[in-house]
């Protein structure tokens, strides 16, 4: 059983996340210095997903004096067989985190899991944060296990693959825990609708990895009429860096030692095991991941939503490359239905909304992107590989600076502005704009980067992700598919009634999600 003064601290950090102030605790730099934290101040975190993308996180959240991690949770218990961006860098990460040249020397491959999580977890603490004497970390394979076990547990942070963002998200809200996840909400719009519903009943804080803060500038660039009338809305990647438009496995390797395939799956439908399916790969399947979209849109489309204030689309048009194959002498285009095309495209159609006038959002990925402008080529340059470009009928923005570079001189002139400092390499260091999360947790106001802020983007994502794959199931030889024509308030297309069964999951038995009380 949990002390009192823990039992009271929990729930004190959750009535102050709702608004309600439970009573008036001691500035903390009377208790223990600037800076410092109470124990009796922690927030609590269990950290489910253990995986390349989980650990590097992991090694920011550990220094947070804020935050006490007491739990991990992964169906790998520790493996070499993921695959990442470097072959070392990981591995090198967490050697200059725990202070360690040799850690991991005596693995060969690429390392992760939740044994490696908890070993990570534990030696930082021993060295670092000695003082505040953790216990040991709890492991878990089942996050249903977890949530129900750890009774003082005050927050979970979820760096789990796509299909499971949903479950694991409703099933802590639902306990009237804190979450912070990484994107997407979900990668179906059912799903999506779910999240940000339980996020505004529950009244716990929430917070999208995503998140990176408002496109303020450019807003006021706009607003000004530096580009005229603002028409269109050009953002696109570089991705995918995985392999994607994979065939369905027809192999039956075994399922490895220390892996738990069904809980891998969690929600969907059950298939043999096959390496394909996991680790960074499944991002490229239609049922685990949601494509260079969704590991990258959200990223850059989210504060192109916040700045314009844009609601959801009406109308959504994917179009992606095709694939052909021989079968019995005959070649022709083949559909597909199982993972997402190397290079999509989507266009997102706005009706006119309060100060802005109908607008249309364009997407690009797989080495699309829009053509060189006129502007950029008369300075001899081009358009970076990743990017995103305000098309007003006077001019035009590309990541946040006007075009030509004189036109942003003259504007910066006119308005007083001094010249932006240069960019720093290296990353973002610490937890970022994750800290405002922190801080409401804690009675502060809401994260900039909540769930509900969230919902017109990510649900849009979800919409693009089920136009890709019926476009991509539809298209044939003298046969496309529609721009699919969106009822938000019905939650279906209303031209096209095959689109809509993209727009939820096919539960298995033991896994279905409702709108139910949270």
């Amino acid at each position: 059983m949990a002390a009192k003064d823990d039992i009271n601290r929990r729930e004190f950090l959750a009535s102050t996340a709702a608004g309600v102030a439970a009573f008036t605790i001691v500035p903390r730099h009377v208790l223990g210095g600037r800076g410092h934290v109470a124990p009796s101040d922690k927030i609590t975190m269990a950290y489910i997903g253990c995986g390349t993308q989980g650990i590097r996180e992991l090694l920011r959240w550990i220094a947070v004096p804020e935050v006490q991690i007491t739990a991990v949770c992964d169906p790998v218990k520790d493996a070499t067989n993921y695959v990442d961006w470097d072959k070392t860098g990981l591995r090198d990460s967490i050697r200059k985190t725990l202070g360690d040249p040799n850690w991991g020397g005596e693995y060969s491959g690429i390392r992760a899991g939740r044994d490696v999580a908890k070993d990570i977890i534990e030696t930082y603490y021993a060295k670092q944060r000695a003082a505040e004497k953790f216990r040991s970390v709890a492991s878990y394979v089942d996050f249903r296990e977890l949530l129900e076990k750890e009774k003082d547990l005050d927050s979970v942070k979820i760096m789990t693959p796509d299909h499971l963002h949903a479950t694991i998200s409703l099933a802590a809200m639902r306990k009237r825990k804190h979450v912070i996840m990484h994107k997407p909400l979900s990668n179906r719009v059912a799903e999506v609708r779910m999240v940000v519903d339980a996020a505004r009943k529950s009244g716990v804080a929430t917070h999208l990895l995503a998140w990176r803060g408002p496109l303020t500038a450019v807003r006021q660039m706009i607003v000004d009429g530096a580009i005229g009338n603002l028409k269109e809305i050009h953002d696109w990647t570089d991705r995918p860096y995985w392999p994607q438009e994979l065939p369905v496995p027809t192999d039956t390797p075994p399922v490895p030692p220390n892996f738990d395939w069904q809980m891998w799956l969690g929600p969907e439908r059950d298939r043999p095991y096959h390496p394909s399916y996991t680790h960074a790969l499944f991002r490229g399947w239609y049922d685990f991941g949601g494509g260079s979209i969704a590991d990258m849109g959200n990223y850059s489309m989210w504060p192109i939503y916040m700045a314009l204030d844009l609601p959801v689309p009406y109308s959504v048009e994917a179009q992606s490359n095709s694939s052909a194959e021989i079968i019995d002498q005959v070649s022709t285009i083949q559909p597909h239905d199982f993972s997402y095309p190397y290079a999509n495209r989507v266009c997102f159609k706005f009706a006119a909304h309060g100060q802005w006038q109908p607008l249309t959002l364009y997407w690009y990925d797989g080495g699309m992107r829009p053509f060189t402008p006129d502007e950029l080529a008369a300075e001899g340059k081009s358009l970076p590989a990743a990017g995103t470009l305000f098309v007003g009928d006077a001019g035009m923005i590309l990541n946040n600076e006007l075009i030509p570079a004189k036109k942003m001189q003259d504007y910066r002139t006119a308005k007083g502005l001094p010249e932006p400092p240069p960019r720093r390499g290296g990353g973002e260091a610490g937890i970022g704009l994750a800290a405002e999360w922190v801080s409401a947790i804690k009675g502060g106001p809401a994260s900039g980067g909540n769930f509900v802020n969230a919902a017109n983007c990510a649900e849009a994502i979800a919409l693009a992700q089920a136009a890709i794959r019926y476009s991509r199931k539809t298209f044939r030889a003298n046969r496309c598919a529609p721009a699919l024509l969106w009822n938000a308030q019905a939650m279906e297309f209303t031209n096209a009634s095959d689109a809509n069964q993209y727009l939820r999951r096919d539960y298995r038995d033991g896994w279905a999600l409702t709108n139910g009380e949270v």
